[in-house]
């Protein structure tokens, strides 16, 4: 096995997991991740904003401090999805920038 996604990835998340795959990479959704790690689960967390799992990936990886450039090619996403996923993100947690965004991460438990 190359990486682990829950039964409810997205075709999106399927594709780069696969892409991942074929380059060697492996991918782990971000909850079999915190499971792993014995981490409590931060789903609910997530799911209370109604973030999906990618806006979850993508919130770590801003928190992280990646360009949008590094996320894209992180999560092998095109340039525009991942703006599109910054913009949900933003939406749903009522954040006005990525530092906000890190902020909310933190302050909820996300990251």
């Amino acid at each position: 096995a190359a990486g682990f996604l829950n039964k409810d990835a997205a075709a999106e998340t399927i594709a780069a997991a696969i892409s991942a795959a074929a380059e060697g990479r492996s991918l782990l959704d971000a909850r079999a991740m915190a499971a792993l790690l014995g981490q409590q689960t931060v789903a609910p967390a997530a799911d209370a904003a109604g973030l999906t799992s990618r806006e979850f990936d993508v919130i770590h990886l801003i928190a992280q401090g990646l360009s949008n450039q590094q996320i894209a090619r992180e999560l092998v996403l095109g340039m525009s999805t991942v703006k599109t996923h910054i913009n949900h993100i933003l939406a749903k947690t009522s954040c006005r920038d990525r530092a906000a965004v890190v902020s909310y991460a933190y302050e909820n438990g996300l990251v």
